[in-house]
Order: C-alpha cells, then sequence, then structure tokens
C-alpha cells in the first residue's frame, strides 16, 4: 500500500491533510473519482466523501468514528489509491469513503505522531455515545441524532452498499474484525496478513465478548436477543449505524488494528479460574476510577460552569464504571480463555486511564491546582499499561498495510456471498 506517501513522514495526517490528498486523488482522475460535501458537524465542519467508480454494486469505507483511533485515516487514503491503479477492484464494485465521520472530535484528539502510551493520552479524546457518530443512535431517540449521524445514514440509504467497512482500532492489543453477518472465506486473509506483519491477532476481545467466532479474530455478531455479556453497558450494536445497511441486504465489518501490540493477547488456552480473575479485575476498576473520582470531587468546586466535549466523555467514563465492575464481578465470564481475561483487563486499565487524560486537559486549561496529580496518575498507568502486556509499537506502514488488506479481502468476500 502506498497511502502513507502522501505525506512527508511516517504519521497520522490530520484531517485537513486527508481533504487535501482526497482533492488531488480526485482531481487527477475527475472522470472516475467525485468529492463531494454530505454534511456539516456540529461544529460547522464539512463532511466529505470521496467517490471511485461508477459501478452500481458499493462499498462504504468509513474513517474517523472514534477520533482516538487514527490508523483508519492513512488506511482509508491507501486503499482510495490501491482502488485507482488496480483496475479489477473496480471493475464491478464503487467505492466511497467517508473521509472522516467525526470532524469535531478529530479536533480534539491531537496525537499526530505519539512516541509513548503517555503522550498518546496526553491528547486524549473520545466522546460519551451519545456524541459518537455510529453509536449516537443506540443513547439516543431519533429526533435528537447528531448531524453527523443523519450525514452518515443518508450516504447509506443513498448508496445501498453490499459492504460497508468502518475503521477503528486500539491503542494497545491485537487486531480483530466484527462483522453483523458472516463472510466466508475473510477468516483466512485476516489471519495470513496479521502473520506477515508480526501482529497479533485479539481471539478473546472484550469489545465482542460471547459473540460466535468465523475463525481466530473473526467475530459475528450474535442475533437479536442474545443475551449481553456485560448487561451494565447502554449501547447496542444493533442499534448502531452497523446495522443501516441491513436494510439493503448489506452488511458491516468493522476492522480493529493496534497501534502498540501485545503478544498476550492471543492465547487461546483455557485461563485456570477466569471467574476469580474478571472479580479481581472489577475490584480495581473501581479502586482505579475511585482515584479520578477523588481529584474531580476536590476539584469541583473550582469548575463552576465548566463543560465542553472532553468534561463530558470524562464523566461518561467514569459512570460506566461501577456497573460495568459488576458485570465482571457476578456475571458469568463470557470466556474462559487467557486472551480473554488478558482484553478485559486492558479495558480496565483504559477506562479510568482515559477519564483521567480527559479530565487533566480539561484541568489544565484552567489551570487547576489539581492537574499535577492527574498527570502522575495518567504517566504512572500509562507505564503500568505498556509493561504489563509488553507494549512494542507496530509500525505504521504495517498497521495501515494490514487494516487495507483486510479491507480489500472484506469486499471480495462479501461480494461474492452477495452474488
Amino acid at each position: 500500500m502506498t497511502g502513507v506517501s502522501l505525506l512527508p513522514e511516517l504519521r497520522y495526517p490530520t484531517l485537513a491533510e486527508m481533504i487535501l490528498s482526497a482533492r488531488a486523488l480526485a482531481a487527477h482522475r475527475p472522470g472516475l473519482c467525485t468529492l463531494r460535501q454530505v454534511g456539516t458537524s456540529r461544529g460547522g465542519r464539512p463532511l466529505h466523501l470521496l467517490s471511485i467508480g461508477h459501478a452500481s454494486r458499493a462499498v462504504l469505507v468509513v474513517a474517523g468514528a472514534h477520533a482516538n483511533e487514527p490508523t483508519g485515516s492513512s488506511t482509508l487514503l491507501a486503499v482510495a489509491e490501491r482502488v485507482l491503479h488496480e483496475g479489477d477492484l473496480r471493475a464491478d464494485i464503487s467505492w466511497h469513503f467517508l473521509l472522516c465521520a467525526d470532524p469535531d472530535g478529530a479536533s480534539l484528539h491531537v496525537t499526530p505522531a505519539p512516541r509513548s502510551l503517555f503522550e498518546y493520552h496526553l491528547g486524549f479524546f473520545r466522546p460519551a455515545a451519545s456524541e459518537q457518530p455510529e453509536w449516537a443512535p443506540a443513547a439516543l431517540p431519533p429526533d435528537r441524532l447528531p448531524p453527523e449521524t443523519r450525514a452518515l445514514t443518508r450516504v447509506i440509504d443513498e448508496l445501498r452498499p453490499y459492504l460497508q467497512v468502518t475503521l477503528h482500532g486500539t491503542d494497545l492489543g491485537g487486531s480483530w474484525v466484527q462483522l453483523t453477518r458472516d463472510v466466508p472465506g475473510l477468516a483466512e486473509p485476516f489471519a495470513k496478513s496479521a502473520a506477515q506483519l508480526h501482529i497479533p491477532v485479539e481471539t478473546g476481545a472484550s469489545d465482542a465478548a460471547g459473540w460466535p467466532a468465523a475463525g481466530p479474530g473473526v467475530h459475528v455478531m450474535p442475533a437479536p436477543g442474545a443475551g449481553a455479556a456485560y448487561p451494565s453497558m447502554p449501547d447496542d450494536a444493533r442499534s448502531s449505524t452497523w446495522y443501516h445497511v441491513h436494510r439493503y441486504g448489506g452488511l458491516t465489518a468493522v476492522v480493529e488494528v493496534p497501534m502498540w501490540a501485545s503478544d498476550l493477547v492471543d492465547d487461546p488456552a483455557p485461563h485456570p479460574d477466569p471467574a476469580r480473575a474478571l472479580r479481581w479485575l472489577g475490584g480495581r476498576l473501581l479502586r482505579d476510577a475511585l482515584e479520578v473520582e477523588r481529584v474531580l470531587a476536590e476539584a469541583l468546586p473550582r469548575l463552576d460552569g465548566v463543560d465542553g466535549p472532553l468534561w463530558r466523555a470524562s464523566k461518561w467514563a467514569l459512570e460506566l464504571v461501577p456497573g460495568l465492575a459488576a458485570d465482571w464481578m457476578h456475571t458469568p465470564p463470557a470466556d474462559d480463555t487467557r486472551a480473554y481475561v488478558g482484553s478485559v483487563d486492558a479495558f480496565g486499565r483504559r477506562l479510568p486511564l482515559r477519564a483521567a487524560a480527559m479530565l487533566l486537559r480539561v484541568l489544565q486549561e484552567t489551570d487547576d491546582r489539581a492537574a499535577p496529580r492527574l498527570e502522575h496518575l495518567v504517566s504512572t498507568w500509562s507505564d503500568a499499561f505498556a509493561e504489563r502486556f509488553r507494549a512494542r509499537w507496530v509500525p505504521l506502514q504495517h498497521q495501515v498495510e494490514h487494516q487495507s488488506r483486510t479491507v480489500v479481502a472484506a469486499a471480495l468476500h462479501a461480494r461474492d456471498r452477495a452474488a
């Protein structure tokens, strides 16, 4: 893949750079490519769609649904370039690329080339569920959906894609795929690509707890009515924009790649006592969140009137903790493997760390005296996270290559499935 070559160095592109690159591609092949605005964010930022090819069967690729998962921006450009250069890929498929589903979020996550987990978290932003374009339908009534969500669903209604691929990622862990319907044959090229690029496959991803597996790391969402692995979690993937394509007979593939890899997340061996391990992890989650809440309680009288997406997202993350900890402590484990327990361990570290990181930015903006205490927590927890999981940086070109290969493989196998 050559998408990262559009940039002067190996780093994640900014939204402005993505738009410039898309304009250059469209200008280079005006008879084949178009770039148009398909909506406007809450903050007044445009949402752009790059389209390549004219076939009636469509693939929609979405980047930037989560601002803290930047690999998808480079992947989107890489896949667009490949489609332009390989005519076979557009012989009977038109490709459509939503450059960034959440441009407001992209403006707030500010680590284009992080050198450590600590640096990554110093610029961290991930909005509350109701402000995330893909997840808002699971948290809000239809008449309150944000404009980014409405723009995305309008694009789906227009294109009626047989496949939507949404590009996600994880800070530390492995790679996995979530499918709203099975795509036979996808597991093999996915696993082969990960092995070639030394990226572990996250076989027990907590995001897909309890889902059927079509192969290692390839998870198919359970049918409606299946019990939730985490009953407290307020969002249901079947209410998200991932399922909007189903009304046209399509499906969604969510492709996750890590920034830092851990070889501890692909161990399928049985854990000796998963229930006990999850009870301990639930207790640790409560203790870590309490440390953040203590800082918040001490600073709160000085933050009268403070509001904004960082503030709301930090509070939302903390509000998830009690229910999630209870799920782990009192619900039978959805999986008994070491990989799954490791994934829950990582999830339990992320939630208070992210809340602390976003609250830290709020306190720094107000020059609050509690900021150094939070910075110490963010630093300590980031280092402990990296050490526990033996984090190793995945070269950006490998992140992009693996995600791009998986996107193309999903498009071709899903096309054969739909034929």
